[in-house]
């Protein structure tokens, strides 16, 4: 039976002292969300007044965007405020596939496909996997200090990080199990400098640009090289579902650099020197310096997977190499699709030529 609310708050006024003043107080109502092609997304929800985000939020409370303020509420003090200094056209979409495609490492990959390998074999691979676990400890660990500090007003990014950070815990969680899983263990730790360089950033642009786009991506080409060199069906799981996630965190990064060059062009040399200061290091934080003579641990690592699969250890060191070349190219092309095509011209001269000539 429906209530009037009306008839309600009179009724309560008059026989009992309770306040109910609050039911007056709401966002805009009316709207009626209908479950699309895809269920009842943020896309479904996002309409009226709760769709807008603001181009600079005035919230410092907790309260959702769309809900009634009150004056009597604490601030939380959220120092992100403007929209363009996170925002991603994608963040929603994002976040609905993240959670749409949750995956277990216990039961999700046949962990009893694995077999004994050659000791040399499993030891790279064990190097292999513990850089990887070294690699996703900083991917969430780093998108875990801005999430606070980002406004509600612009929920969507909030919830495509906190996204970001599950499946990052789930990518350190797989690549330690098979360290451990196949009688090699944890190896080397990779030294840390060419990481440090993502949790250190000061500014979220700076942060995602150096994350996103360039450390997350090349890390999704060594995920398409790790299917390569997968040695069973439990391996090419592994990597295949961490691709499918690392790829909505590059689209994330690329998005948001793309926004915020057309937003705030002003800002274009500024990006520039985030990037000028992460890509030297560039090898050392996705493992494939070493290749290209830099420290050997976990490029040689990598030769031998290579040549194991290759059926000769030259042969795998080439393409080591090769995939290095094209990691950096497509990191070259990511740029591109964000609007910073000149950035081939600037980057370290070892870094530029491995680049392929641009295609116009």
């Amino acid at each position: 039976m429906a209530i009037d609310t009306q008839e309600m708050l009179k009724t309560a006024s008059d026989d009992i002292d309770v306040d109910l003043s609050w039911m007056q107080n709401t966002g805009e109502r009316g709207y009626w969300a209908k479950p699309g092609r895809r269920g009842l997304t943020l896309e479904e929800i996002n309409q009226g007044s709760y769709g807008v985000s603001p181009d600079e939020s005035d919230a410092l409370t907790m309260a959702p965007r769309g809900a009634a303020t009150r004056n009597d509420v604490p601030r939380i003090g959220y120092h992100i405020r403007k929209k363009s200094d996170t925002w991603s056209q994608n963040a929603a979409m994002l976040y609905e596939e993240a959670v749409q495609r949750q995956w277990s490492s216990a039961t999700d990959i046949p962990w009893d496909e694995l077999k004994p390998l050659p000791d040399d074999v499993e030891r790279a691979y064990s190097q292999f996997c513990t850089f990887l676990t070294e690699v996703e400890f900083i991917a969430g660990d780093t998108p875990a200090q801005w999430l606070p500090q980002v406004s509600n007003d612009h929920y969507e990014v909030k919830m495509f990080l906190a996204s970001q950070i599950m499946d990052e815990a789930r990518h350190l969680d797989v690549f330690r199990k098979r360290a451990l899983a196949n009688g090699g263990g944890l190896m080397s730790s990779s030294g840390n400098a060419g990481l440090r360089v993502i949790i250190e950033a000061k500014d979220f642009t700076e942060m995602s640009a150096i994350m996103h786009v360039q450390g997350e991506g090349l890390v999704q080409s060594v995920f398409r090289m790790g299917e390569y060199i997968a040695t069973n069906e439990a391996e090419k799981r592994i990597f295949r579902l961490s691709a499918q996630d690392e790829s909505r965190h590059v689209a994330f990064g690329v998005m948001h650099l793309k926004y915020i060059l057309e937003t705030e062009p002003e800002r274009r040399e500024e990006i520039h020197s985030y990037l000028e200061k992460a890509e030297p290091v560039i090898g050392v934080a996705t493992g494939a310096q070493p290749v290209a003579g830099g420290s050997p641990v976990f490029g040689n690592s990598l030769a031998i997977l290579f040549g194991h699969t290759a059926g000769s250890q030259q042969e795998g060191t080439n393409l080591a190499l090769a995939a290095f070349r094209r990691q950096i190219n497509e990191y070259m092309h990511r740029l591109e699709v964000a609007g910073m095509g000149e950035r081939r011209y600037r980057m370290p001269q070892q870094i530029q030529a491995m680049l392929e000539p641009p295609k116009n």
